[in-house]
């Protein structure tokens, strides 16, 4: 062996003599217990796969920088990472499908997540949302409901129109949503071809304890391209893969995307007033009404080098909040405070905000100890507080939540608002003919593998109350007539 050679070697260090046959007794065997390393192999290869994401499992990441440009920022919020024009801060990316699984196609209908962790001095920032502004539901009480109807059915362990319709004609809630995903926006040409939204409201608050409504709007600065279903379709079966390859293809090129992100500043009292539930993640709010204003620019720079390490192991939590950016009251955020977190901690274990794609780049203390795969990081033999050692971690409680009103009584209540139609109609009525055309294609041929009447006749109801055009159409292409009890309704 050269010197200058590498030495294959166990995990423990060991250089291995023979890697190519086992130990055995004489040259048919035989293999004997002693081959530690014959064992050591077998044993971890057993052990490779980790459990996927139950949703989001299929994804793509990417490294970069995100910078401010606009140097009034700091009159909204506090955050550090935002107080200054021209301040970097590196974060990383993961974009990713919903409902299929890790080996599943980049290119099926689908919302697609868009998740930025921000390495912040004051601790690591995720925004967690989506390339839609809005959402299905708006309670996470429904989540897990909802994504059992996008997986396998239990029995044929095959996807499952029905249960798809089935839910969503009894959550009229979802319409908005499911009109968006139907649309030219539905499929991405690619995941540089899409915006990214918070799609939750959040709250800022600034140095002076000023509390702002905030929405976040991530827009492509290559534009927006959606994928013809055909190839769509095409794509999935001769290259599923292929987001994920256009992604990693083009940095390695040096054709870094980029996004600029804006956000929506809502006065705080504007929660009282305004014409829609600014809480309600199924609504959007106008810009009419709440004009964006830009914040900075997101690139992304940089490969990962271990897709498993980096990527697969990356966990992203709208949990993880800075001083100066906060939750709101928003139900179905409230939810996924808790679930993201702990789907990592069932997936990765307690301490996997230790590993290096999830570490802060700031240095953490607290009175965590101990659980599997703990690096030991907290050396202090002081394991509690409050203590009387001043060079222990202490709170601050300039960094604080911002106090917020409640008002009502403790119950299982829903939003005030039942209008799951006038957004979805207005989105309708927005497109083009040759959209609409499309959107009630794709409604049509997404419907028609549904076997039971009664759930295309329910759905057929909520399009028509959402716009009679829509109803009419979708119903015209499925062979059947909106049900007259709507129409009735309609003209009440």
């Amino acid at each position: 062996m050269g010197k200058n050679k590498k030495r294959l070697t166990t995990s423990s260090g060991a250089p291995v003599g023979d890697n190519q046959n086992s130990i055995t007794a004489g040259n048919r065997g035989p293999v004997l217990l002693q081959d530690v390393h014959l064992l050591e192999k077998l044993a971890h290869f057993d052990r490779e796969r980790i459990p996927e994401r139950v949703v989001h499992a299929k994804g793509a990441g990417a490294y970069g920088y995100f910078e401010v440009t606009n140097d009034e920022i700091s009159k909204y919020t506090k955050a550090d990472f935002l107080n200054e024009k021209g301040k970097r801060t590196p974060m990383f990316i993961r974009f990713s499908t919903v409902a299929g699984e890790l080996g599943s196609a980049d290119t099926v209908r689908d919302p697609r997540g868009f998740a930025v962790k921000f390495y912040t001095q004051e601790g690591n920032y995720d925004l967690v949302g989506n390339n839609t502004p809005i959402f299905f539901i708006r309670d996470a009480i429904k989540f897990p409901d909802f994504i059992h109807t996008q997986k396998r059915n239990p029995q044929t362990n095959l996807k499952d129109k029905n249960a798809v319709w089935d839910f969503w004609s009894q959550s009229p809630e979802s319409m908005h949503q499911i009109t968006y995903l139907h649309g030219d926006r539905g499929i991405p040409a690619t995941y540089r071809h899409m915006n990214g939204y918070g799609s939750h409201t959040y709250k800022w608050v600034n140095e002076e304890g000023e509390a702002f409504w905030v929405k976040y709007h991530f827009i492509s600065d290559q534009g927006v391209k959606g994928l013809d279903v055909d190839l769509a379709d095409e794509l999935a079966g001769t290259n599923p893969d292929y987001h994920t390859e256009d992604l990693f293809n083009a940095i390695e090129a040096g054709d870094y995307p980029s996004w600029t992100l804006y956000v929506q500043i809502i006065p705080f009292e504007d929660y009282k007033t305004y014409k829609w539930d600014l809480f309600d993640v199924t609504k959007t709010v106008s810009q009419k009404d709440y004009p964006r204003i830009e914040v900075g620019k997101m690139v992304l720079n940089r490969n990962p080098q271990n897709y498993f390490a980096e990527v697969e192991q990356a966990a992203l939590s709208p949990a993880h909040f800075v001083p100066g950016i906060e939750a709101s009251p928003d139900k179905m955020l409230q939810g996924r405070l808790f679930s993201y977190s702990d789907t990592q901690r069932y997936r990765l274990g307690v301490n996997h905000e230790q590993l290096p794609v999830n570490r802060p780049i700031v240095e953490t203390n607290n009175y965590q100890r101990a659980g599997a795969m703990q690096y030991g990081q907290q050396v202090s033999p002081i394991n509690y507080e409050p203590n009387r050692y001043d060079e222990e971690p202490k709170e601050d409680a300039s960094v604080d939540i911002n106090p917020f009103e409640v008002e009502g009584q403790a119950d299982s209540v829903p939003y005030d608002s039942s209008d799951h139609y006038t957004q979805a109609g207005d989105l309708y009525r927005l497109m083009s003919h040759d959209e609409q055309d499309r959107l009630v294609q794709n409604f049509v041929d997404h419907m028609k593998p549904v076997t039971i009447n009664e759930i295309k006749l329910r759905q057929i109801g909520h399009f028509y109350k959402a716009d009679p055009d829509l109803g009419t159409r979708v119903a015209e292409g499925l062979g059947l007539e909106v049900p007259a009890e709507v129409k009735n309704e309609a003209t009440e």
